[in-house]
């Protein structure tokens, strides 16, 4: 993610200092027709939790009956909060937008672990997991700012709509590209525009 957010954190420097948390679960890639065992292997990484706990994988579309990992996650990004605050804001892109999305709820419902001001959360989306329902039940009244990308093919814009739509008067900025962290001059200054408003 600390690669991802190069251009990001160029764009914010002096402004803003990003603190990466990696994600505690190895998720295997599904295969896909044509892989080797290897090209499965090489495309491991790390997610929050997941939606087929047997297959140690993860698919956002998958409305998953159980899911498992999510504790574990929220007690790490607890303990770099503990660790390393004062936080002001958080930041996740598709699963960690998910993750952040979350965390908002927690926040509203009083959970004392995440002290943060507000969130932008970057192709995130609701989780379809069972399990997770309980999350979106109220509005969530934390200051965010939704990107979205209107061709993005891992996380359709209309997921990252549908979790917006449970906040509380939610910015949202939309780019015409896909998945990844857009940093063009508009998306730079919709960035900072919606920053300024917490600066203390």
């Amino acid at each position: 993610f600390r690669a991802r957010t190069g251009a990001l954190r160029k764009a914010l420097r002096g402004r803003a200092q990003l603190l990466n948390v990696d994600a505690p679960h190895l998720v295997r890639a599904r295969p896909q027709a044509g892989d080797s065992e290897s090209d499965v292997l090489e495309a491991d990484s790390r997610g929050w939790w997941f939606s087929n706990p047997q297959e140690g994988t993860f698919s956002a579309l998958e409305e998953a009956s159980s899911c498992r990992g999510l504790e574990e996650s929220l007690s790490g990004v607890a303990q770099a909060f503990v660790e390393h605050g004062p936080v002001d804001g958080l930041l996740g892109f598709s699963q960690g937008a998910a993750l952040a999305g979350i965390i908002c709820a927690l926040k509203q419902q009083g959970d004392a672990r995440f002290p943060f001001d507000f969130a932008i959360l970057i192709a995130g989306f609701k989780s379809r997991a069972v399990c997770h329902c309980g999350y979106y039940q109220g509005p969530i009244a934390v200051p965010s700012l939704h990107v979205l990308g209107e061709t993005d093919q891992v996380i359709p814009a209309e997921m990252s709509r549908e979790l917006a739509s449970h906040f509380v008067e939610p910015v949202i900025l939309t780019h015409p590209g896909g998945h990844f962290i857009p940093v063009s001059t508009p998306q730079k200054k919709a960035y900072l525009e919606f920053l300024n408003r917490f600066i203390k």
